[in-house]
């Protein structure tokens, strides 16, 4: 045996080495260190009332089947610009009045907002195809690919009060939503317009947030200014439940294009422009 020729101390070294697999482990003093596999953030899915609960035999007998994209990479915030003071348990018909006004007066296939959160912070689910996917939705014009839409049911401009327990549910429902994917709620992200009355034409590649307002996508005061600045906070809370500890990449500049709208702030109104929807109008696909 080989380890026979050995000094005897040299030799019970070696065998020991060997008995341990120290030697499939050694790693060069001078060579690089093994990479760290990627850390993914994750955060629990929240509980979501399915549609079948506010749907009821409202829906449509033959709907199409739904759309679907790779993934989620932005979520717009949205308000519903319905009454605000509602008892939580009237929120099935109010979502169920939401349908019909959009798929009866709009003609739209199905509701346009993939999730719905109302003011005791209960998450429903909207748009047909399963909240686990993404489901290309109906509520940010040229921005609906690769997003999903959450709308908080009432009207929250100036001065409205937004209860916590609504703020908790959506940062709750973005963490989830975005994690999938691994992004960061605080973070920006690529996107293309799909459709020029967007506040950017059609094609035009811009950076928004992760988890945006209706407005930095589409010319609307939507999700009204109360809402709006709470968002950082929202972003916030959202990145801690994905458990992130370390500060947000510093946000970039949305490139503007000559005579278009820039990016939106609170309080900041567009104007109503000849052959585009108003401001505050949900608009579908694409």
């Amino acid at each position: 045996m080989l380890l026979g020729s050995l000094p005897g101390l040299a030799a019970i070294v070696a065998l020991s080495l060997f008995a341990h697999g120290v030697e499939d482990t050694t790693v060069a003093q001078d060579g690089p260190l093994p990479a760290r596999a990627p850390a993914f953030h994750r955060a629990a899915r929240p509980h979501i009332v399915p549609r079948s609960v506010w749907l009821g035999t409202a829906g449509r007998a033959q709907p199409p089947p739904p759309r679907y994209d790779d993934k989620v990479i932005a979520v717009f915030l949205h308000h519903t610009d319905s009454p605000g003071k509602y008892d939580c348990a009237d929120v099935p018909n109010i979502i169920r009045h939401l349908y019909a006004g959009q798929t009866g007066d709009r003609h739209w296939d199905d509701i346009g907002y993939n999730f719905l959160v109302d003011r005791c912070g209960t998450i429903y689910e909207g748009r047909a195809g399963g909240s686990d996917r993404a489901v290309i939705g109906a509520h940010t014009l040229g921005f609906n690919h690769r997003t999903a839409g959450i709308a908080a049911i009432g009207t929250f401009t100036a001065g409205v009060p937004v209860p916590k327990a609504m703020t908790d549910a959506i940062a709750a429902l973005a963490a989830w939503k975005l994690g999938l994917a691994d992004i960061d709620p605080r973070a920006n992200v690529r996107l293309v317009s799909s459709d020029s009355h967007s506040r950017f034409q059609l094609g035009t590649a811009v950076t928004l947030p992760a988890l945006a307002g209706h407005k930095d996508g589409y010319m609307t005061n939507c999700p009204g200014v109360a809402l709006t600045v709470l968002l950082p906070e929202i972003r916030e809370h959202a990145a801690r439940l994905q458990g992130r500890t370390t500060p947000a990449v510093p946000s970039r500049t949305i490139p503007v294009l000559p005579g278009r709208a820039g990016p939106a702030f609170p309080g900041w109104t567009a104007p109503v422009l000849p052959g585009r929807p108003a401001p505050g109008a949900l608009t579908g696909i694409p």
